[in-house]
Formats: structure tokens, C-alpha cells, sequence
């Protein structure tokens, strides 16, 4: 099944939500940075976080996330936008523990609790919108929760989930966020807080074969949700030869030339996505030639 996002609304607009499947998305992430089991998870929560909430961005808007939680991991960055396109990387991708003590990837221990989740919003305005909270959790799910909780005071619940195979590759992977409107009914509330409480881990309901529809049919139950938009989702960088010489050509004439001199040829590799560029002395040259 093609990853892609469900937007949807519950109990006649009482409730906004959104459902993804990830798999193939936080998988091409953990091909590019070959990420550990944990690490991956770490990082799928956050792209398949990432996906949902910049699903309620417009147009050519687009958000920031990062995560510094003080844990081996290090930060966590990723970008996402209104297209379905996401892209992120840790900075520490080789990290992996045994099993917490409910017999889930340690994410708590890898992401870290003594830091700050931050998102900046990029919505055409000359200032960025940017909220911050302090990391809670470090599982994610409660600390994303956390943030519209805080920041956005939208009550929310967020749920993001990834299973890792023993080679390493990715399982599953998905998330579903619920948002109560203002003025939502006190019995709608205490319905989905129940549904909430037994319902399996999202990482398990996609494992299960579980479609997002499908998954927000178990949130909010059969028959309380409408479908507004399907739309694929994917893993996108928007690095690019072009950008890369655009940013050598900003370095100066005189530094591209020591380059030259020194090292006869460049190497770029974009954080995000892992992808190299080389440049020859000749090509270096016509950039030296381009730039002031």
C-alpha cells in the first residue's frame, strides 16, 4: 500500500483529524541515513508528525521541526509541507538500545527529556510563526500532544508509532492526530478518551492491515467520521545540483579559488537526504567565474 493522509472530521465538526500510513516514506529515510532500529523511530514519529501537521498548512507553506532532547540521538530535523512532502535526519543515527520495559524501541532514552521541541511555520509572512515546548515525554507522541496542548491551545491527542524489522528495514510505520473544536459536546470528549485508552498502538493497527480511514474509524467509531482529502505522502528533498552551486557561488570568488588550490575538486552532501554532489576543478572553475 502507497503511504498517503487522510484529513477528516468527526461528530458533525465537533472533532478535526488526520491519519497516515508511513511506511514506505520512513523507510527511504532509514535507506538514506541507515539508521539503527531505535534512531528510526525516533525519526519516523517525527516525519509521520511532521506529514499530518503540515497537512494543515496551505498552498506553498511549510514548518520546521526540531527536536533537542539532550539524548544520544542528538537533534532531530525535519521539514515538511502542504504537498504531502517530508524530509529529516538525526544527528546521531547509529543509536540503539534494548527493549524499554513495556517491550517497545526505547525512543524515551534516545531522544532524551532535558530539552526543547520546537516548530517554526513558514507561511509567506516575513516573520515565521515559531512555538516552543519543553520536551516531556521523549516518546514524541505525548510531547507533539504536549505542543498544541501549549502552543497552539488546540487539545489534541497525537499518536505516531514505527516497528522495525530485524534487518533493520521498516515494518510499519503511521500516526493519527485528533483535535477538539471549540464547544465540542462533554459526551463526545469522554467517547473518544475511551476509544483512546483501548485502542492498540497505531504502529500495530497498520501492521494489522489497517487502512487510515480505518484507523480513524477505531478513534472516533464507524460511522462519526467524514472524509474531506486523501493525498499521497512521501519523502522529498529539495536539495539539487543547482541549489548546491548556487550556495558554492555564495561563498565568494576568492574562496572557491582556494578550494582549487587546495583541494583540486568539492564534495557537497546534503544533511536531509544524504545525497552527494561532486564538483571537478573545471566545474569549480566556472563557478569561481560566476561568483563576485
Amino acid at each position: 500500500m502507497k503511504d498517503y493522509l487522510v484529513k477528516a472530521l468527526g461528530y458533525n465538526g465537533q472533532v478535526r483529524a488526520y491519519a497516515v500510513s508511513t511506511t514506505e516514506t520512513v523507510g527511504e529515510a532509514q535507506r538514506r541515513h541507515y539508521t539503527w532500529p531505535t534512531a528510526s523511530a525516533a525519526l519516523g514519529r517525527a516525519m509521520t508528525a511532521g506529514l499530518m501537521m503540515g497537512a494543515m498548512l496551505k498552498g506553498d507553506e511549510k514548518l520546521t521541526i526540531k527536536i533537542e532532547g539532550g539524548g544520544p540521538i542528538g537533534a532531530i530535523l525535519v521539514d515538511s509541507n502542504a504537498k504531502g512532502e517530508v524530509r529529516g535526519y538525526v544527528t546521531n543515527p547509529h543509536v540503539h538500545f534494548d527493549l524499554n520495559e513495556h517491550g517497545k524501541l526505547d525512543v524515551r532514552r534516545a531522544v532524551g527529556t532535558d530539552g526543547m521541541l520546537t516548530i517554526v511555520k513558514d507561511i509567506g509572512l516575513r516573520d515565521h510563526f515559531t512555538g516552543q515546548v519543553p520536551i516531556v515525554s521523549g516518546e514524541l507522541g505525548e510531547d507533539f500532544t504536549y505542543y498544541f496542548a501549549t502552543s497552539e491551545q488546540v487539545p489534541s491527542s497525537v499518536g505516531v508509532g514505527v516497528l522495525v524489522n530485524p534487518d533493520n528495514s521498516i515494518q510499519t510505520a503511521g500516526g493519527f492526530i485528533i483535535q477538539l473544536m471549540p464547544g465540542t459536546d462533554d459526551s463526545t470528549i469522554t467517547e473518544i478518551e475511551n476509544r483512546l485508552q483501548s485502542i492498540p498502538p497505531v504502529s500495530k493497527m497498520i501492521q494489522a492491515g489497517l487502512t487510515p480511514e480505518e484507523i480513524l474509524d477505531q478513534l472516533l467509531g464507524e460511522g462519526n467520521v467524514k472524509v474531506l482529502e486523501k493525498m499521497p505522502v512521501s519523502f522529498q528533498c529539495q536539495c539539487s545540483r543547482e541549489r548546491i552551486s548556487n550556495a558554492l557561488i555564495s561563498l565568494g570568488k576568492a574562496e572557491i579559488q582556494d578550494i582549487i588550490e587546495e583541494e583540486g575538486k568539492a564534495e557537497a552532501q546534503c544533511h536531509f537526504c544524504n545525497e552527494k554532489y561532486q564538483f571537478s576543478k573545471e566545474e569549480l572553475e566556472e563557478l569561481a567565474a560566476e561568483a563576485k
